[in-house]
């Protein structure tokens, strides 16, 4: 973003701090729009929905110095970012993305902050993940969020569980669009 800003300026002819102060009102002006999930959830149940497709992801940031410097690095990714979470509807249409939290957060972690998992069952909605959720809910019964399965040194899939997995990855493939394009 700071290398742009003395380009916008000077090809516009003004001061780069009024670039920038520009640029920050139009961030806030877009926060303050963006839905809430609460809101986001009642709009999909209103349109008749009852899945929603949920997935994380890290936006790269350049490295920070200082003691912020290990919060937004990112172990699995080896990179320093921030992490969102998003929820697209089945046609993988942007329907909520949660606020910036350090690279160093875990997909089941930003779910948990944002309440997401007791939120949905109140608006009689479930979700579908990656397999960066398994274990996030305490029923496996009855699941919120419906994963794959992980295999094991000991323990490979059966044909089944491939089955399965293969079956999520065609549901979610519109989810890893939609935030493919968000990153772009």
């Amino acid at each position: 973003m700071t290398s742009g800003l003395p380009n916008m300026a000077g090809g516009n002819r003004i001061c780069p701090a009024t670039v920038r102060r520009c640029v920050l009102e139009v961030i806030h002006l877009l926060a303050v729009r963006a839905p809430r999930l609460e809101r986001a959830l009642k709009k999909v149940t209103r349109n008749g929905g009852h899945v929603v497709l949920v997935d994380g992801t890290l936006v790269r940031t350049r490295r920070l110095t200082g003691s912020d410097n290990r919060r937004n690095y990112s172990g699995k990714h080896r990179a320093h970012g921030l992490f969102f979470l998003t929820l697209t509807d089945d046609k993988g249409r942007l329907l909520w993305i949660s606020a910036a939290r350090p690279g160093c957060s875990s997909e089941i972690t930003t779910v948990r902050y944002n309440k997401l998992v007791e939120q949905l069952p109140a608006h009689e909605l479930g979700a579908i993940g990656d397999l960066g959720f398994v274990g996030l809910d305490t029923d496996p019964d009855d699941p919120v969020v419906i994963t794959g399965h992980k295999a094991t040194r000991t323990k490979p899939l059966t044909s089944a569980k491939k089955q399965v997995n293969t079956l999520i990855a065609s549901a979610r493939a519109v989810c890893e669009h939609a935030v493919a394009h968000l990153k772009n």
